[in-house]
Parts: structure tokens; C-alpha cells; sequence
């Protein structure tokens, strides 16, 4: 019994490694076995290889006809590629993005309306907010760096360090000093006469972190007006004898009465535009 399936398992195996063995042989031989008898089966022998060398390569080259003191053209399109999937993150560290989107969700919690206005109509308010608050240093980045940057007049290098001192100022008028020196006691940094000399990493932490804070301070001031409602409409329920019933049933209608009897978009908009030092 043993001999039999011993004999069973050894034709099972090397029948199909026969098979594959004979297969790869015949395809060895026909990829290897070309013998030319002429010159003119040479050269259609070395036309059919060139032909199936050309038919089983693939490439991709980038060229561009800038000189050598500029970017080659692969390297452009790496930076290109890079900076449009920093964008968000850029958009988010050193605009007036952060403040804008925290305050506003801020509100919604405040009124207690958990999906109204939804996610995307508040991101695109705080957008559109942003581009209009940065439209100054916008258009004095496209003045600077870019215009002269199109116009061959400054070189790559320059025109980044122009395109980045307005948004330096930008991110100095907002950014308190004591966040400017945590940062610089971290790293390790001297005292200096003048912000001009600190590098842009140590301005981009502490713009963030300033741009919490005051967003927080809006946030908790925005918060207290319907805290009194919710206590109002707390003790009256209590008094009542009505424990089992939620006070955030009630009191969210006259949250939302409140809020359009104040103007509260137009409050809260125009007071978190102007808290911005342009």
C-alpha cells in the first residue's frame, strides 16, 4: 500500500513538472533558435528583433528647452506636483483658514444644530472668507514675485523670497510674542533685534498656535449668550416638574430665535473679519 501511493504521489508530481519543463524548452528554443542563411535574412532577422525591442520597451522623457540656469522641466513638475498635494495643508498653516472654520463650527455646536449649515457650506464660507481676507496678500505676491517671475526679470530664487515676505507679515501681525518665543526657546534660538531675522519655520508654528487661541476666545464668547438659555430653560423645567423632559428640546428653537433676531451671521462675520490686523 505504501509503493502504491508513493507511486500514485510521484506520477502526480512529475507529470505536470514534465509538462512544464517541455514548455519551457520549446519556448527557449523558438526565442533562441534563428540561424540566418543569408545576409538578407540578416538584416530581416535584425529588423524583426529591433521591431519586437521597440514593441516591448516603454518609456517616458520630459524635456523642456529652458537654459541652464533654470529648473529643468522634470524638476519643475516634481515641485508643481509636490505643491498641489501640500495645498490643503499650506492653506490650512499660513492663511486666515484656521480661525475662520473653528469660529464658525464654534456657532453650529453653540446653537445646537449638529448638521445645519452641513460641513461643506461651512467649508466654503471659510474659504471664500479666506480669499477675501488674503486678497491683499494675494495681490501683492502676484505684483512682486510673480508678474516679474513671468517677465524674466528675476530668477526663481528671488521670486520665492518676494512671494514669501508678504505672507511673513501677514502671519507676524496676527502672532503674539510670547508663541514667537516658546517656539524660539525650543529651538534654541537667541534673542533677536528684529522679527525680520526669524526663519519661516518658527513663524508658521506659532501663527497656528495664535490663530487657536484667538479663535477659542471667539469661540467661549460666542458660547455664553446661549449657555444662559440652556440654564433658563433648565430651571423652568425643573420648576414645572417637567425633569424628563431634555432641555436642549426646548431651548434650541429660541437659540435659533436669538440668533436671527441679533443678525447673528452678519455679527458674527463682520466681527470675525475685522479681528484681523491687515
Amino acid at each position: 500500500m505504501k509503493f502504491s501511493k508513493l507511486r500514485k504521489f510521484l506520477v502526480l508530481f512529475l507529470i505536470p513538472l514534465a509538462f512544464v519543463v517541455i514548455f519551457s524548452g520549446t519556448g527557449a528554443v523558438h526565442a533562441t533558435t534563428v540561424t540566418p542563411d543569408t545576409g538578407a535574412e540578416e538584416g530581416q532577422v535584425d529588423s524583426v528583433t529591433s521591431d519586437n525591442n521597440d514593441a516591448t520597451t516603454l518609456g517616458l522623457s520630459l524635456s523642456t528647452n529652458s537654459d541652464e540656469t533654470s529648473l529643468s522641466g522634470t524638476l519643475q513638475i516634481l515641485l508643481i506636483i509636490t505643491v498641489i498635494s501640500l495645498a490643503p495643508s499650506i492653506l490650512v498653516m499660513v492663511t486666515s483658514f484656521t480661525r475662520i472654520i473653528i469660529v464658525l463650527h464654534f456657532v453650529r455646536t453653540a446653537i445646537g444644530t449638529q448638521s445645519s449649515p452641513p460641513n461643506n457650506v461651512l467649508i466654503g464660507l471659510s474659504l471664500f472668507l479666506t480669499l477675501f481676507i488674503m486678497s491683499p496678500v494675494i495681490a501683492q505676491i502676484k505684483t512682486e514675485a510673480y508678474d516679474p517671475l513671468v517677465a524674466e526679470e528675476i530668477t526663481q530664487q528671488e521670486a520665492l523670497e518676494r512671494g514669501i515676505q508678504p505672507l511673513r507679515e501677514f502671519m507676524l501681525k496676527q502672532t503674539r510674542q510670547d508663541d514667537l518665543r516658546l517656539f524660539m526657546d525650543i529651538a534654541k534660538i537667541e534673542p533677536v533685534e528684529s522679527v525680520d531675522e526669524l526663519s519661516i519655520t518658527i513663524i508658521i508654528p506659532a501663527f497656528i498656535i495664535s490663530e487657536l487661541r484667538a479663535a477659542f476666545i471667539i469661540g467661549f464668547l460666542i458660547y455664553v449668550p446661549f449657555i444662559v438659555i440652556d440654564m433658563v430653560v433648565s430651571s423652568v423645567l425643573m420648576s414645572m416638574g417637567m425633569m424628563m423632559l431634555p432641555p436642549t428640546t426646548i431651548s434650541m428653537p429660541f437659540k435659533i430665535l436669538l440668533f436671527i433676531l441679533a443678525d447673528g451671521w452678519n455679527l458674527v462675520i463682520g466681527q470675525l473679519v475685522n479681528s484681523f490686523n491687515f
